[in-house]
């Protein structure tokens, strides 16, 4: 199967699936309130294939870019019958639990899949954390919290604990208050020695007072149309050196690219038996690790994940601890987007979301699955922005109704669909031509 057809088929799939849990939460729930639908569509415009049963008709359409449900009585703008099966008939409590059934069942689909993916094949870990604690590399920051390790010391005990694993030290300093003392022994030229250090406050910084185990620094994707795409970066590719230094840990790689302020990095990378010097300018991207936007060139480190089974409870414990971090995440792209620090190019619309879904379908069902997950989750968190049009909107103009205890004028009603349609249209042409100029710029 060529790339091509992979890409528009796994992207089909995923897109279609989406859409149909989304319009289906709006249809059960319409169905459950009362509310005759008359058509369930998957996609917009003329009907080229469907079925009609009962008072529904179930189609499928031209442009299958979206979907949607259509309830009697549901147009404001249109003459109406007051039947109580019509959706302005319905309480406006039962109005707003139809809109946010969408939304709330791709929530519910990025769950199940991240349960089923624990539960069945494993919560992946991290395969460095069996290893020996011995430091490979140290922070360019450790200077900010003083613990004087060394690259090669072996980390025997935090606070007294035994600790012959890197699993086992992030268990004890996870013990350990922000801004609380650490002693930290470590095994150095066959003798041991007795370290002090202050946790500090973030607990995802505690890499700066312990230092980081070795892996190999080999590149598993490289994100469309970033620095290091542009540069020839590849798959596979194995990073020996950056800025002069061996690299001997993944960690310290990603350490000088966010603290490199912008200023090109040097490369040098390792592809079939030949070295490459590559000079690559990061930029600044939200950061996968929820922390706001940070440095980056577009790579991702290539790691056999060591899957951990998990009792039901435990994984139903886990997919939920999961989908709300990935949630904050979003949530912090948003911020960012509002704030400035994220710019709207950075998005990507049907076209990237189609890519990305046959790059994942190429690496395997899991691969496919977890991005599945991911836009089922930006699909219904981002439908929730009070934004006319989208669920979110809909919401929003109730709540106002309610506060106001009668409904507003269909002149309004027009004006503010308007608005919404007109800056959704804007917004969508803008971030295809960032997909579309991405694509040029890789070819």
């Amino acid at each position: 199967m060529t790339d091509n057809i992979r890409m528009i088929l796994a992207g089909g799939v995923v897109l279609g699936v989406l859409v149909l849990l989304h319009e289906l939460g709006h249809f059960l729930v319409a169905k459950w309130c009362g509310v005759r639908v008359e058509v369930f569509s998957i996609g917009f415009g003329p009907r080229i294939w469907g079925v009609k049963r009962g008072d529904t008709d179930y189609r499928l359409s031209v442009l299958p870019l979206g979907g949607y449900v259509r309830m009697a009585g549901d147009n404001p703008i249109e003459e109406r019958t007051g039947e109580p099966y019509e959706f302005l008939s319905r309480p406006r409590w039962q109005r707003c639990l139809i809109a946010l059934a969408g939304p709330a069942m791709n929530v519910l689909l990025t769950f199940v899949i991240s349960l089923g993916m624990i539960w069945v094949v494993g919560l992946p870990t991290d395969p460095s954390l069996s290893q020996p604690a011995i430091v490979a590399a140290i922070p360019l920051n450790q200077a900010k919290v003083p613990s004087h390790v060394l690259p090669g010391d072996q980390i025997v005990a935090i606070n007294g604990v035994h600790t012959a694993t890197w699993e086992q030290v992030s268990t004890e300093l996870g013990k350990v208050k922000p801004g609380d003392s650490v002693a930290i022994t470590v095994a150095r030229g066959g003798a041991q020695q007795s370290l002090t250090a202050k946790m500090p406050a973030q607990p995802s910084s505690t890499d700066s007072i312990v230092g980081y185990a070795a892996s190999r620094a080999v590149v598993d994707e490289v994100a469309f149309g970033t620095p290091a795409e542009r540069a020839g970066m590849k798959p596979d590719d194995l990073i020996v050196a950056i800025n002069g230094q061996p690299v001997r840990s993944w960690m310290q790689l990603l350490d000088q690219v966010r603290n490199s302020n912008g200023a090109a990095v040097h490369f040098l990378v390792r592809r079939g038996g030949k070295d490459l010097p590559m000079d690559i300018t990061p930029e600044q991207k939200p950061d996968p690790d929820g922390n706001g936007v940070a440095w980056q060139v577009g790579i991702q480190d290539k790691t056999e994940p060591v899957y951990e089974r998990r009792g039901f409870l435990q994984s139903f414990q886990d997919a939920g601890y999961t989908t709300v971090a990935s949630a904050r995440m979003i949530g912090d792209v948003l911020g960012g987007l509002f704030s400035g620090r994220v710019s709207v190019r950075d998005l990507q619309g049907v076209v990237g979301i189609v890519r990305e879904s046959g790059r994942a379908a190429k690496r395997g069902p899991l691969r496919l699955l977890d991005l599945t997950a991911v836009i089922s989750l930006n699909l219904g968190l981002l439908n929730l922005l009070p934004i006319p049009i989208l669920d979110g909107g809909h919401i929003l103009m109730l709540a106002i109704e309610g506060a106001l205890r009668r409904d507003l004028s269909i002149a309004f009603k027009e004006r503010f669909v308007q608005v919404g349609l007109v800056f959704l249209l804007g917004l969508f042409a803008l971030v295809m031509y960032s997909d579309i100029l991405r694509m040029i710029g890789h070819h």
